[in-house]
């Protein structure tokens, strides 16, 4: 059993930086596949970025690619994902998820998820 705990989410203006912050507990968090979903109001749940168990191998979605960058620390049994040069469009909640895999990228399917920060992103 892994539980998820994001922190980091508020209110930025367009342009800003945020580092989200997911903090695991549960054994094991160097075999779990990470990931960043997010979404927004009358929105599905969309893929934002995945990071795999050893955080050699990371991937992101089109939107965010080149602005976000996903990482761990497997010592601290946390995952980041630093945001910058926000855009209105990124404001979401953004989820943290795991699964326990060493595939290359995890897009889905993921087992845990955490509770979700908000993150709003003025014009």
């Amino acid at each position: 059993q892994v539980q998820l705990v994001e922190s980091g989410g508020g209110l930025v203006q367009a342009g800003g930086s945020l580092r989200l912050s997911c903090a695991a507990s549960g054994r094991a968090f160097s075999s779990y596949a990470m990931a960043w979903f997010r979404q927004a109001p009358g929105k599905e749940r969309e893929f934002v970025a995945t990071i795999n168990f050893s955080g050699g191998s990371t991937y992101y979605a089109d939107s965010v690619k080149g602005r976000f960058t996903i990482s761990r620390d497997n010592a601290k049994n946390t995952v980041y994902l630093q945001m910058n040069s926000l855009k209105p469009e990124d404001t979401a909640v953004y989820y943290c998820a795991a699964k326990y895999s060493f595939r290359q990228w995890v897009f889905n399917e993921y087992d845990y998820w955490g509770q979700g920060t908000q993150v709003t992103v003025s014009s």
